[in-house]
């Protein structure tokens, strides 16, 4: 056991290469040439074992446990020392490992592998045709072509529906054309019918499509041609709101997914009343009285079920409308208005809404008393006079006398005082408007003037005109 430990490093490799040299065995006690045990006493101290000559270096760094060695690590050796024979492995070597993968028995390093990556060819060309997405393009070329790739008008109605949704942009370049066609195609009371349907169910299913499905049924109001036995356009349209507006209280009581339904129904009535135009016999417009009365009826119906989402319907068709209905409403001499105010205060104070909810209603009441936001300009900046504009001298500088009492240009006596102020102050010196000089000789100011430069500016002035040409050159 003291062998063992007593041997330098890699000995053990040394020992293993001797045995076929014949200098190792059971009778060398393992070393070198046939050293004894004898012999090794009288060595001096410590003792070095000789190694061949293809080992007489600086022993390699132990391999780290269960990893594999790096590549070429077996092939260094010095340069024109012959190829030893393979050692036989040792006992560390044969050990299984599990990590270690299986090397290669030739000592040489293994040539590299070059990897080439897969070309991949595209079929994607410059003089490939316009693209445009799904819906856009079939709804495109048949709009060229009229309606003739529609066998119905509900797939041409609502592919142009979709079409606006995602492009509200055209609206003012297509909408023509579009009612063009309905003229064409929609020719009977069941036909005026299903287009009112498709209208209305695209404009409360989608809510961005609101306010475009409002201006939709504006603009087909005055420019549809066909009139059934039931009205035009405009009146079927009324109809049909009113048979949702007649469901309001059950709808506001209702599950979640109806009351979802009769909000979009409120805000879709709101776009109504702003964006639906009727016009006299005179060539007056004015807005749906009608729909005037329903909205106030559908804001009881919320502020009745004061329930999270009635709520919030609630402030988003006074946010939208309130300004509006408040004009209508002073107009004929009612108070709707105020009533609408209380009703929200009280339900601030009652209701058992969320705290989110209240603060939206306070920030509404907030809204209302500033007017909704508005600011009315009482005169234009050539009309405004100190007479009907109270703030016309706001931005009027103030001065003060000798004895130290402020006036502004709003004081009637503002000129004299003025006046007063330039001759103590003496701003403006005697000058006549070419310059001439009419203080006369003396005037200890002007006496200090002298044209000529210093010679170190003078000198400064030219460098900075000179390389300011220069980079402008350049």
């Amino acid at each position: 056991m003291s062998d063992g430990f007593d041997r330098a490093p890699g000995a053990g490799r040394g020992r293993s290469r001797g045995l076929g040299r014949g200098g190792g065995g059971p009778e060398g006690g393992g070393f070198p040439n046939g050293a004894g045990p004898a012999e090794r006493t009288r060595q001096p101290p410590p003792p070095q074992p000789k190694a061949p000559g293809f080992l007489q270096q600086q022993p390699p760094p132990l391999r780290q446990p269960r990893t594999a060695p790096p590549p070429g690590a077996q092939s260094e050796r010095p340069a024109g020392a012959p190829r030893p024979p393979r050692p036989a492995p040792l006992p560390e070597q044969t050990r299984p490992q599990d990590s270690v993968p299986q090397q290669n028995p030739e000592p040489a390093m293994a040539k590299p592998q070059v990897v080439v990556a897969p070309v991949l060819m595209s079929k994607l060309s410059a003089n490939a045709p316009e693209f445009y997405p799904s819906g856009y393009s079939s709804y495109t070329e048949s709009y060229e072509d009229g309606c003739e790739d529609y066998p119905t008008l509900s797939e041409y109605v609502q592919d142009f529906l979709n079409h606006l949704t995602e492009q509200p942009g055209s609206f003012e370049t297509e909408i023509e054309q579009f009612s063009d066609t309905l003229n064409g195609w929609v020719t009977t009371d069941d036909a005026l019918q299903e287009l009112v349907e498709l209208i209305y169910q695209q404009a409360t299913s989608i809510q961005n499509f609101s306010y475009m499905g409002a201006r939709l049924c504006n603009y087909l109001s005055h420019h549809l041609t066909i009139s059934s036995q039931s009205g035009n356009f405009r009146q079927l349209l009324l109809q049909r709101c009113r048979t949702e507006y007649e469901l309001r209280d059950q709808a506001a009581k209702g599950d979640e997914a109806t009351r979802k339904r009769f909000h979009a129904f409120v805000l879709f009535l709101g776009e109504l009343y702003l964006n639906l135009e009727i016009k006299g016999t005179n060539g007056q417009v004015t807005r749906a009285d009608i729909l005037q009365v329903g909205l106030r009826e559908l804001l009881n119906t919320l502020f009745s079920n004061p329930m999270d989402d009635n709520l919030i319907c609630a402030v988003k068709l006074l946010k939208l409308t309130g300004s509006v209905l408040e004009d209508a409403w002073k107009e004929k001499g009612k108070t709707d208005m105020e009533e609408v105010i209380q009703r929200i205060e009280n339900v601030v104070l009652d209701a058992n809404c969320s705290r989110d909810v209240k603060q939206m209603l306070l920030k509404l009441v907030e809204l209302r008393s500033s007017n909704w936001g508005r600011v009315h300009v009482t005169s234009t900046y050539r009309e405004a006079t100190p007479e009907n504009d109270p703030n016309y001298f706001m931005n009027e500088p103030t001065f003060y006398t000798s004895d130290g009492v402020p006036f502004t240009a709003a004081d009637p006596d503002y000129q004299e005082k003025y006046q007063e102020l330039l001759e103590r102050e003496d701003f403006f010196p005697d000058y006549e408007e070419n310059g001439t000089d009419l203080s006369g000789a003396g005037d200890p100011y002007l006496d200090d003037i002298d044209d000529e430069m210093d010679p170190e500016i003078e000198e400064a002035y030219e460098k900075f005109c000179l390389e300011s040409e220069r980079k402008r050159k350049q």
